[in-house]
């Protein structure tokens, strides 16, 4: 038992930042200059599912076979992915983003519980017509088949059903932080700078 106890301790006071933006928004990018400027680790519950998957383990193949029947994958299996990732990469993070997750209050809880509790909501805010004409855009350049317009609203639709309470939830503990993501990036990193700067030690 001893080994799980010491690398939970790893953790323990580690920052955690949480970032939400809709697809578009530009958080990405927002991230990447967070990892740059400040060496966090970004943690994407997505990219954090692909890669157990493109591993071909055992977690793996059962991630695999859910999702390819349209099911969503166990809260637990996601927190233990992202908890696992922030363990192995605790002794050269300054902090952590964790991206595109919760997407509902009762994960953010489940987090708590399994993990930590938040310093921050980062909310990556832009209109939603700024969202479908980034993605359009990239439509045009990527390929992805579900870069159109009536797949994006409806993308959009389920991100701002699933998303508004969660940010009402952490809100009500005054640690949302919300920037303006209409803004040219570098004045939107201004906003997200101010936002890690304002933090405790």
């Amino acid at each position: 038992m001893e080994k799980s106890f010491d690398s939970q301790d790893k953790i323990k006071d580690a920052k955690i930042i949480f970032v939400v933006g809709g697809p578009g928004s530009g958080k990405g990018t927002q991230c990447e200059r967070i990892v740059a400027k400040y060496g966090y680790t970004h943690l994407s519950s997505g990219d954090l599912l692909r890669a157990e998957v493109a591993s071909g383990s055992d977690r793996g193949k059962q991630l695999q076979a859910i999702m390819q029947k349209g099911e969503l994958v166990p809260l637990d299996t996601v927190l233990d992915m992202i908890k696992d990732a922030m363990i192995a990469k605790a002794d050269v993070s300054k902090g952590f983003l964790i991206d595109g997750y919760p997407r509902e209050v009762k994960q953010g809880e489940e987090f708590e519980k399994k993990i930590g509790k938040p310093c921050l909501l980062l909310y990556v805010d832009a209109k939603s017509e700024t969202m479908i004409k980034r993605l359009l855009k990239r439509g045009e350049t990527s390929g992805r088949s579900d870069d159109n317009e009536e797949t994006i609203k409806k993308r959009l639709d389920l991100y701002y059903k699933a998303t508004e309470p969660v940010i009402a939830f952490y809100e009500s503990r005054g640690i949302v932080k919300k920037v303006d993501s209409e803004l040219p990036v570098d004045e939107v990193f201004v906003q997200v700078s101010q936002a890690i700067d304002s933090l405790k030690p």
